[in-house]
Order: structure tokens, then sequence, then C-alpha cells
């Protein structure tokens, strides 16, 4: 899968005359921890979930009401289904702690393009209800997207360096919010693949990485946007991408209603 991608995208680049980057692939699909991380408590990001397929955590995801988590529509294509799908809430384990939860259904952004990674959003409904408490809360989807520069954070349980090893526990970074238009100027190495629903956030030697797709980006106490891919991890040219939350909050009020 991240073989063609990255043709994918190479030859987008090559017909646009732009640089391909080396690496550039979804964040998704293995276990680990954050690029740069410290250690956080479930009670200060109650709203973060584990993902876990077969068993295994693979993705993260954000509360947003008692039975709707919000993650990246590729964590939720093919090889996932509902049947095999899981969250883990209310820890900050990924091993255990918490609760563990079936998944019941899924939903995928209609939009969704694998290729370029437009509209990288989807909905999961879980089998029964979350009950809410100090380790287990719904976060509010921001309406309007944050300012470039605006401070925010990154958590999950994604790989501490690209390629790197795991951690059991859950890790945050603070980041600062690279505009869409400003992560696709020349001063990123990113260009014309920066499209509307998506935004970026940036911070020395720390990022998000494999294993933290589908988890929160959050601002001014608010999910501003959901991991989705970049180059590598951490590369100082290379912010994060996100889909951003503002642009698609409409679809995912519409989707937690008919998933």
């Amino acid at each position: 899968m991240f073989l063609q991608i990255a043709t994918l995208l190479a030859l987008l680049a090559i017909a646009n005359g732009a640089v391909v980057p080396l690496g550039l692939e979804p964040q998704s699909r293995q276990v680990g921890r954050i690029v740069g991380g410290t250690a956080t408590s479930i009670e200060d990001r109650p709203w973060q979930v584990s993902v876990q397929r077969s068993g295994a955590h693979f993705c993260g995801g954000s509360i947003i009401s008692n039975n709707i988590i919000v993650t990246a529509a590729h964590c939720l294509v093919s090889p996932s289904t509902a049947s095999n799908l899981r969250i883990r809430a209310g820890s900050n384990k990924r091993t255990y702690g918490g609760v563990l939860i079936q998944v019941a259904a899924i939903q995928i952004h209609e939009g969704y393009n694998s290729a370029t990674k437009v509209n990288d959003i989807g909905v999961m409904r879980l089998q029964s209800k979350l009950t809410f408490g100090s380790t287990i809360k719904a976060i509010t989807m921001a309406s309007v997207t944050p300012s470039h520069g605006a401070s925010a954070s990154i958590s999950g349980w994604g790989k501490t360096s690209y390629g790197g090893s795991s951690s059991a526990t859950l890790l945050y970074v603070d980041t600062k919010i690279v505009g869409r238009t400003q992560c696709g100027s020349s001063t990123y190495g990113y260009g014309s693949w920066i499209l509307p629903t998506m935004i970026c956030a940036a911070s020395a030697n720390k990022d998000a990485c494999q294993g933290d797709s589908g988890g929160p980006l959050v601002s001014g106490g608010q999910l501003v946007g959901v991991v989705s891919w970049g180059n590598e991890c951490a590369l100082a040219n290379y912010p994060g991408v996100y889909a951003n939350v503002a642009e698609l909050r409409s679809w995912v009020l519409a989707a937690q209603n008919t998933v």
C-alpha cells in the first residue's frame, strides 16, 4: 500500500514538475509512540481512544459522543471491518485498562481518496455506550479552522521515530498549527499536495508517526484535526498533515446519525 501511494504521488509530482519527497506515506497500521513525546494521563486527554483491529492497536481516535468515535478514513478501509474493530477508552495503556468496546458500524467519507488523502475522515458507532467520567469524555469539534501559529497538541501510541520502537503508554507533544496556505507554500516541501480539507502542524523534532493515524490534533480545547499523513516523521521541511475538522464537521454531524 505504501509503495502504491508513493508511486501515485510521484507520478502526480513529476507531471507538475515537483520534487518527490522520499517515503511519503500515510501514518497508519503500525504501533509505537509519538516522536519526541511525553507521557500523559488519560485524565488529561479523556477523549483519546486506541482503535484496535483483531486485538492489536493500529490507529487512534477521538470520542465525540457516548457512542461515536472519529478517526481517519484510511484506518477504516480494508482489511478493517466493524466486526474486527474494537476501541479501548479510559486508559493511557493500549493493552489494558479502561473499557474495550466492540465497533458496531463504520462510515468513511464518500469523497475520501486513498491516493491524495483528501477527506481522510470516518466515524465508528459503538455497540454499547460509553459511561462518561474523569477518564472518558467527549471533545467538541471545531467549527472554525485555527489560525496559523496557534498552539496545539497531538497524542497517541505511534512510533517514536520513523521505523522506531513502540510504547505501551499514551504520549503527547505540543506543536503549532501551520495553516493550509502556508503548508502548501514554498516554505515547505508539499506544494500542491495540501488540499482544502487538510491542515498541518509542526514542531522541531516532534510529530505524529505510524500508529498515530486517526488520533486527535487539539487546539483551544477543541478537536481541530485528525492525524492523516506525512513525509516520514518529524522531518524539518515536512509538517504533519491532518484532516481539517472544521472543514469536515458538517459531514461528521450527518454521518453520526446514519452510521
